[in-house]
């Protein structure tokens, strides 16, 4: 019987060095979706709705192939942080989390178009910051690229910069809560082709 194959539909770098590092392998299809910023919804919801919404659309195109989508936001006293519009509006948003506990939301989406078997849920990660003042914010800004990252920062690399203590899934900062992932498509038929790095 053959395994059902799976697709990334994400292009973000870091999903796919979590999924490989796991022993999954996969394709990658970057989904033709803008992500929505919904005030009216929580970050929860919104994360769910983005990452529900890249998974369908690349599932419409590759029925025969178990597809996962997911989509990460950070939220602060309730509010959603999604990516930075430029370099000024990443050091704004690093100022705001500075020295307080935000939230990580990622959700996944898991879906099977041929079983017409779907899934989704959401991982939420406390994340404490360091203080920062705009001498420390701009010298992480000069290390990383934050415009491709919720909350214009990254777990990896020079988090340890920025941030002082991680309270949940390390990966789920990153954008993939790997333990529930891992299970999840462990359901769909899907396992790690050869042992994690």
């Amino acid at each position: 019987m053959n395994r059902p194959a799976l697709i990334l539909a994400s292009s973000s770098p870091r999903r796919r060095e979590l999924l490989a590092a796991a022993g999954f392998v996969f394709e990658t299809v970057s989904p033709d979706v803008r992500e929505r910023l919904d005030v009216d919804l929580s970050a929860r919801e919104l994360a769910l709705l983005n990452a529900t919404r890249k998974g369908i659309a690349v599932a419409r195109v590759h029925p025969g192939k178990v597809v996962l989508a997911a989509d990460t936001l950070v939220a602060l006293d309730g509010e959603s942080i999604g990516k930075p519009a430029d370099f000024l509006d990443a050091a704004r948003i690093l100022r705001r989390l500075s020295g307080r506990i935000h939230q990580v939301f990622s959700a996944v989406f898991v879906g099977d178009p041929t079983k017409k078997r779907a899934t989704a849920f959401c991982d939420v990660t406390h994340v404490q910051f360091h203080r920062l003042d705009d001498s420390r914010i701009a010298k992480y800004l000069a290390k990383i690229d934050p415009l491709d990252k919720a909350g214009a920062y990254a777990a990896q690399g020079y988090g340890g910069d920025i941030i002082s203590e991680i309270q949940g899934s390390y990966s789920n900062v990153i954008g993939l809560p790997m333990e529930e992932t891992a299970r999840v498509l462990h359901e769909f038929g899907i396992d790690p082709t050869r042992q994690p790095n």
